[in-house]
C-alpha cells in the first residue's frame, strides 16, 4: 500500500532540468539516444494531446520498467490515466501499454535503476544509492512510480 506521505511526492525540474531534457530529448528524436533513452509520448489526461518526456527504460529479469525519479510528474498522472502510450527513438514508435508496480516489488527495480541511471537522476533519491538496503529502498518506494512496460 502507497505511504500518503511519499505518494504525491514530486521533485519539480529546474531551468538546468529542462535544458537537459530538451537536449537528450532532441538527441533521442534524431535517433541518437542517450545510454538507451527513449521519448516518452503520452496523451494528456485533460487536454487529449500528445505530451513528450525523455524516459530511461530499465531491463530487468527480462521485463521492461520506466521509474520515475521525480515522482508523481505529469507523464505520471497522464499515463496511469491512459494506461500506456508510445516509446520513440528516431523514426521508431514502438505503442505500448504499462502496469503500475506495487511498492513492494519496488526495490530491485529501483536498486537496478540508480545501477544503471545514478549518474544522470541520483540526485532525485536524496542520498539513496544501489548500495542501500532492501529496508531502505522498500521506505522510499512508495515516492518513485514504476511501471512495467508491455508492447502492443
Amino acid at each position: 500500500m502507497t505511504d500518503p506521505a511519499t505518494a504525491d511526492r514530486f521533485i519539480r525540474p529546474t531551468a538546468m532540468d529542462a535544458v537537459f531534457n530538451g537536449l537528450v530529448g532532441g538527441l533521442t528524436r534524431l535517433g541518437l539516444p542517450l545510454a538507451g533513452s527513449r521519448v516518452l509520448a503520452v496523451r494528456g489526461r485533460s487536454s487529449g494531446e500528445w505530451r513528450t518526456t525523455p524516459v530511461n527504460p530499465l531491463r530487468v529479469g527480462g521485463e521492461r520498467y520506466l521509474v520515475a525519479p521525480r515522482g508523481v510528474t505529469h507523464w505520471v498522472r497522464n499515463i496511469r490515466a491512459a494506461g500506456g502510450g508510445e516509446l520513440r527513438h528516431g523514426r521508431r514508435v514502438e505503442t505500448i501499454r504499462v502496469v503500475e508496480i506495487e511498492d513492494a516489488a519496488k526495490p530491485p527495480i529501483l536498486r537496478a535503476y540508480l545501477a544503471a541511471w545514478a549518474w544522470e537522476v541520483g540526485r532525485f533519491f536524496e542520498g539513496v544509492d544501489k548500495d542501500a538496503s532492501h529496508e531502505r529502498l522498500a521506505e522510499i518506494a512508495p515516492g518513485f512510480p514504476v511501471f512495467r512496460v508491455v508492447s502492443d
